[in-house]
């Protein structure tokens, strides 16, 4: 008897696992369909790390696509010729500055909100560094470390918003380069000698063209960098609200 048991047991198992694996390949209805595909790819999906880092690549190479273009109709040759002074070429220096800060910046902020969105605490991150300060502290402390948090974010990132306002001023002082180099060829006694008419139309020409280039390409430059400094500043805004809420959950009340 324990021995026939046994068998009608192993019988039955066989059967229940049997009955398991028909209804793991079973097909699903396709009204259900959708949902089995949605909850399917809720938990397979990995997090959405270094999300900020790939924005920034696809804005600025974007930008640089834009530039290849400009490059291939001759614009960016016009430019360089027509500025005698190279204040485009200090304007574009400034510009690649500000964009490598913006980047190292992007690629912090990122790091920090892969850090708060898994909880996690390693030594130097903001999130370690905001819940030390959180213990034993009551509300208004914790009110006052949050504004902290958030303005030592945006100090961290307001030098790309101080180097855009600088392509900007670095135009206008083309511009009134421009002008200056543009009036110093008029000579008013010279103005009856016909001789004299070409050489003072080509030097304010030569000065025209500086003033308007240099003011376009800071003009542009500091729309570009804007953009990334944008970028930016929704990152910090992201990561200071990560954290106060992990600290308001996780933190001594």
């Amino acid at each position: 008897m324990p021995r026939a048991a046994k068998t009608v047991s192993a019988l039955m198992e066989t059967q229940m696992a049997d009955a398991a694996a028909v209804a793991r390949v079973a097909p699903v209805p396709p009204r259900y369909l959708p949902h089995v595909l949605a909850a399917e790819f809720q938990r397979e999906a990995p997090p959405n790390e270094y999300l900020l880092v790939l924005r920034f690549a696809l804005i600025n190479l974007i930008g640089f696509a834009l530039v290849g273009v400009a490059h291939l109709f001759g614009l960016i040759e016009m430019v360089l010729t027509a500025d005698r002074t190279g204040l485009c070429l200090v304007i574009a220096a400034v510009f690649l500055v500000g964009l490598g800060i913006a980047g190292a910046q992007a690629f912090r902020l990122s790091r920090e909100l892969n850090v708060a969105r898994r909880g996690d605490l390693p030594e130097g991150s903001e999130i370690r560094g905001y819940m030390d300060k959180l213990s034993g502290v009551g509300v208004a402390s914790r009110a006052v470390f949050a504004h902290n948090l958030r303005l030592k974010l945006a100090h961290r990132i307001s030098v790309v918003r101080q180097i855009a306002g600088t392509l900007v001023l670095l135009g206008l002082i083309g511009t009134v380069i421009g002008f200056i180099i543009a009036l110093s060829g008029i000579e008013p006694g010279g103005v009856a000698d016909v001789s004299a008419v070409g050489p003072m139309v080509a030097t304010l020409i030569a000065g025209m063209s500086t003033a308007l280039y240099t003011t376009l390409v800071g003009s542009v430059l500091n729309i570009w960098l804007s953009i990334n400094f944008s970028l930016l500043a929704g990152g910090s805004v992201k990561l200071a609200s990560a954290v106060t809420e992990y600290g308001e959950t996780h933190g001594a009340t």
